[in-house]
């Protein structure tokens, strides 16, 4: 068990959070006639499929951060990656999901711009 308080609902609700997002953040770029396109209406303008397939991804490889840290954390025996944040996990519990979805984030919105 890498983190057992962990649910697959959450999982789930997650993933569908992040494309309810997506679709929503690209509907108000369009509403909103921005001037510089959002990583969602990049992926949006190639075609909404690619939209949700990527949302879904992302989404799924910050799951894939965070169980990552929470197994690091456990093999390491430690509860907190620092005492920065005292009873948050440490500073790495805030941004585990963002260290495998960033440049996973950036290398979609090159693709999208071509």
């Amino acid at each position: 068990m890498i983190s057992p308080k962990k649910s697959w609902e959450g999982v789930w609700g997650g993933l569908a959070g992040v494309v309810v997002l997506a679709i929503a953040w690209t509907l108000a770029d369009s509403a909103a006639q921005a001037q510089v396109p959002s990583l969602y209406s990049r992926l949006a303008s190639m075609n909404w499929l690619v939209l949700v397939l990527a949302a879904v991804f992302l989404g799924a490889m910050s799951v894939i951060g965070d169980l990552t840290e929470s197994l690091v954390k456990r093999s390491a025996g430690i509860k907190d990656s620092s005492q920065l944040l005292p009873g948050h996990g440490g500073v790495l519990d805030r941004v585990d999901a963002l260290l495998p979805t960033l440049p996973l984030a950036m290398m979609l919105a090159t693709l999208a711009q071509r």
